[in-house]
Order: C-alpha cells, then structure tokens, then sequence
C-alpha cells in the first residue's frame, strides 16, 4: 500500500492487510490442501494480476521462506533475515506454488501504498510539561533532560540537515545519519542507503512532511525573527532520518523497520563512538493508509516492531486523521499491537494557549468504543504545531502561517502544520526524554509510565478502566512520566549493590 503522511488535511493510517486466505481456487497437483494465507492487499491483487509483483514472503525460518521462493521460480530481491522474510517479484501462478510449499506461514503483499498524516495548520511543549522537565530535571548522567545520549529514527519523507533548527552550538547538525530508502519503481526493490550528511533528502523526494516531523522530535533551542523562541521535545537528541521519498510502500517503510532492527546500537557505523552518535532507542512512524483496519499479527511491519522492541526500542505510530466517532475502529493497524513499546498517538489541541484542558482534535482517528485493542494509548500536541520546513516543499508549501528563522536568509523556514504526524514525534522525542532519565528501562515500562502519568483532560468520550476511544490514557505528562519510572530505577540501583 502507499504510505500516506498523518497530516490532517490527508488522512491515512497504516491500514493493516487483514489477514485472509484466497479462496475459490483448488490446489495444483502435488500441491497441499494447506496452503498459507495472503494478506488483504495481496488477494485483492491476484484478482487481476496479469504480470508480476513484489511479494513477502515469510517462513517458518529464513532457510525455508528462501528455499520456498527458489523453488516456486520467484524473482528474489532481498529478505529481512531477523524475521524470517524473504522479498521477491512474482507472478500470480509462483504465488499460488509458494502458498503450499513447506514451511510458509504467510504472504504479503510488497507495493500496498501508505501515505503520511498531516494537514496545514507552535510546537507546545507547555502542555505536556517537556519544557518543565528539560528546564528542571536531570538525566542518569546528571544533564539537563533533553534526551541527550539518545538517537530517535524518524522514517518519513526525509530532512533538510541543513535547517537552521537542526544546528549545534558548533556548527555541527543533529541530524548524525542520513539514509534514504531506494526503491526501485519497477520491481518494488528496496534498500536502504548511507547519504552524505549535507544531502537534504527531502527536497530530492519533494517533501517537507520530515523536515517538520524531525523538527518537532528534537529541534534546537531556536529564536524565530518575531522573538519567539521554539525547541523540539527532546532539543538534547540525535536524530537518524530514513528518508523513504513523499510517496512510499509498505516494502519501503519496513525496509527502514529493518534497518534500524539491524543497525539500532551503532546507527553511524562501527568505529563511530556513542557520545558522537548514541543508540536509537525510539522510531516515530508519522504514516499509514487511510480508513484504519485490523491488526495483522503475520505482517512483516508487526514482526518487526515487535523484534525492536525485545531489542530495547519503542515504536510510536501516528493514530491516523480519519476521525471517526466509535462506530468502527479508524485507527493505524500498527499502532493497536499489545505488545508493550509499540505505541499509539492521538491529537491533541491546546487553544494554541499551552492549556491542558484542552481538545481532542476532530480529525484524530478513533477507535471503535467496544473494542480496547482498537484505542490510541496516549495524546500529545498535534494541531497548529510550529517546526521547520521549507516554503518550497510540498506540504510545507500548505501551512498558513510561515516564520522566518534566525538568519538573514532564514525566509519562511518554519511554518504551522497539523496532523497526527505532528502528535505522534512528541512521544518519540519524550520516550528519549524517559531513557535519558532511566536508560535501563524497558519499552514495555517506558509505555507503562507514559500511560499511567498520563493528564486524564475532559474533553470527548468518558474513560473506561482509565483509558477512552479517542484519546487513550489521557494527555502527555513528561514530568509526572519520569517520576513514575523513578521506583524501578532506584530497584534496580539497589539490586546491582
């Protein structure tokens, strides 16, 4: 599916495939009667698939989803060897062959297109008290709390390292590594490649959705030419950009997955020393189909988030803007996965006055009001938020309210946009607020005390066993976030004495 931005003017939510099996079509001879389900994408495909397409398929090994697709004929392209995933081109007849062959579990369709979530529309971190917390609280190593010796991956559009809310005291951008997600139009193949770090990969891909979402994570301290004075969530982060162009596939976003599951402890390269690049501990997913849909539990997107998590790293998604009222569940599949660290972001709007009795904002999926696993876990800032862009980008292009930056040539550099997109790199900068301040936690007990610190604000559907369908747990609160992982810190202090 094609990724879609989680702008509010372009709602989408990574619409889940759905998992389910073909029917109306006997096995081949010397085939199995069990043969492995398609994804929802897929099936619709195969319906009238006359050439070939990009396929996952996923084994019960990586030796047998390999061993499958030599034999069936496919094409192959690539795999994501941690999962067990082979990729590769193939045509309706190869397909109907790799469902039956040993040790197949499952195969998903590689060129369903998402999209990112946004709409035209100050990054508030009044709010959710993250300016309190860097301003008055210290991390494990005794600085400031402003996610310094953390690296969030922000897979988007991809960014402009050169913007000036990116810049370092010494010239330096925080922006450590540069990648971009090349997939072949064709063949659907992706990569993922290294790219100089000067190299703005947003304007290449024709974006700006990125420069904005990465601006929001970890902007720097920046003064705007009226006096205002704007920061991201964590100012004190690094930032690894995946750039997967404006209009992306699934395969291209889980390709980005995958190297970060690959590449999480040392994002720049062996050799690279922490204190100049440190881990990520956090990817922000601000994209989607629209419409939402159920979690698929056999996705390679699933398998993924749910390996980084074992691996110390949380997962935020983006809710989606498809709004909804409780009838049926419109939010990002992803998103709704239990698995603790895999988590799901509602908009929130402030009156633009930094109240924390604000609204949920009305283009902000909702989950379907008798089904808990469908409801977003928090809400953050996500309407008329303030970041950096570029007037001549795309979706920059759209917001109403362009800011010059510092520098005499800083001319509409930022601008005000909203979206669960612009709710979702809250968290991400936040969750590396959380691991500064307990770098032992895990993302199961970083979503713990998200949630249980949450602000329950009023407005919207009642909360059920302290959590509501279209807001989750409630607001933000990185104050009262660090004070509940407070306890398990000290624990585990006394038990390594």
């Amino acid at each position: 599916m094609r990724l879609k931005p989680l702008l509010a003017c372009t709602a989408s939510v990574l619409a889940a495939s759905a998992t389910f099996a073909v029917t109306g079509t006997a096995p081949a001879a010397g085939q199995s009667a069990e043969r492995a389900d398609v994804s929802a994408f897929l099936a619709r495909q195969l319906i009238t698939l006359t050439g070939s397409t990009t396929v996952m398929v996923h084994g019960s090994s990586l030796a047998a989803a390999r061993d499958a697709v030599a034999a069936s004929g496919m094409d192959k392209t690539g795999e994501f060897s941690r999962i067990g995933v082979v990729i590769a081109n193939a045509t309706a007849s190869e397909i109907a062959a790799v469902r039956s062959a040993p040790g197949v579990t499952y195969v998903e369709g590689g060129a369903q297109p998402i999209e990112f979530f946004a709409e035209p529309a100050e990054t508030s971190n009044i709010a959710t008290r993250g300016a309190e917390a860097a301003a008055t609280l210290t991390g494990a190593d005794g600085s400031r709390l402003t996610g310094k010796g953390v690296s969030v991956a922000v897979i988007d559009s991809g960014v402009d390292p050169t913007h000036p809310y990116f810049k370092e005291a010494d010239g330096s951008s925080a922006v450590v590594a540069n990648l971009k997600a090349l997939c072949e139009p064709l063949t659907e193949t992706c990569s993922v490649q290294r790219v100089p770090a000067s190299v703005d990969t947003d304007t290449l891909s024709v974006g700006g959705h990125g420069t904005h979402v990465n601006g929001i994570v970890a902007g720097r301290p920046t003064t705007l030419s009226d006096g205002r004075t704007l920061q991201g969530a964590a100012p004190g982060a690094k930032l690894v950009s995946i750039s997967t162009g404006a209009g992306i596939v699934i395969l291209g976003a889980d390709s980005a997955l995958n190297w970060v599951l690959e590449n999480h402890d040392a994002p720049c390269g062996a050799g690279v020393p922490a204190s100049t690049c440190p881990p990520i501990k956090v990817t922000n997913n601000s994209y989607g189909p629209t419409g939402g849909g159920e979690l698929d539990p056999q996705s390679a997107t699933v398998k993924l988030q749910r390996a980084l998590a074992a691996d110390g790293v949380v997962t935020v998604w983006a809710a989606g803007n498809d709004g909804g009222d409780g009838s049926t569940s419109l939010t990002n599949p992803p998103g709704q996965d239990p698995t603790g660290g895999i988590l799901s972001v509602a908009s929130f709007y402030d009156q633009d006055t930094g109240t924390r009795d604000g609204t949920v904002s009305d283009y902000s999926s909702r989950g379907l009001a008798t089904d808990t696993s469908t409801w977003p876990d928090i809400s953050a800032p996500g309407e008329n938020i303030t970041s950096s862009c570029r007037l001549y980008l795309a979706i920059c292009s759209t917001g109403l309210d362009p800011q010059d930056g510092p520098g005499l040539l800083d001319i509409g550099t930022f601008n005000t946009i909203s979206g669960t997109s612009m709710a979702a790199p809250h968290i991400a900068g936040i969750v590396a607020q959380l691991f500064q301040a307990a770098p032992a936690a895990t993302p199961a007990e970083i979503e713990q005390a998200l949630k249980a610190s949450a602000y329950p604000y009023a407005d919207g559907a009642a909360y059920v066993g302290g959590t509501s369908y279209d807001k989750g747990h409630g607001l933000v609160d990185v104050v009262a976030a660090v004070a509940a992982l407070a306890p398990k810190q000290t624990a585990l202090r006394q038990k390594r004495r």
